[in-house]
């Protein structure tokens, strides 16, 4: 059955954006090679997860940091992974609010990407 492997996360500083998924966010450094150019191939995901993130920039594709990712984080308790990651630093734009599909919060990463928090 396919599934998918990873989404790519559009990032200006391969190292702040490193230093944030697994600092802020609790994500595994799986993967961290040159990837040419200057650039690295940096995969990190969490642990027991099928899919992770790819922080990544394809050239000419720049203008895309800092827009609403495609991706949704889902996670078991919703309060609790919000505290946890407020007092890690993480930027909210909404707390967790109960919507009528479930609740969820909105959050930027270290590059001003913004993703959708759900309950899982």
């Amino acid at each position: 059955m396919p599934k998918i492997k990873f989404c790519t996360i559009p990032v200006a500083n391969q190292d702040r954006a490193l230093k944030f998924y697994t600092d802020c966010l609790g994500c595994e450094c799986l993967t961290d090679q040159p990837f040419g150019n200057g650039t690295r191939w940096i995969e990190v995901g969490w642990k027991n997860r099928e899919t992770t993130f790819v922080l990544f920039t394809p050239p000419g594709m720049e203008s895309q940091i800092g827009g609403f990712a495609m991706a949704s984080i889902s996670t078991e308790n919703i309060d609790h992974t919000y505290k946890e990651w407020a007092a890690k630093g993480v930027e909210f734009v909404e707390p967790p609010k109960k919507q009528p599909w479930g609740t969820q919060a909105i959050f930027k990463d270290s590059e001003g990407n913004t993703f959708v928090m759900t309950q899982d």
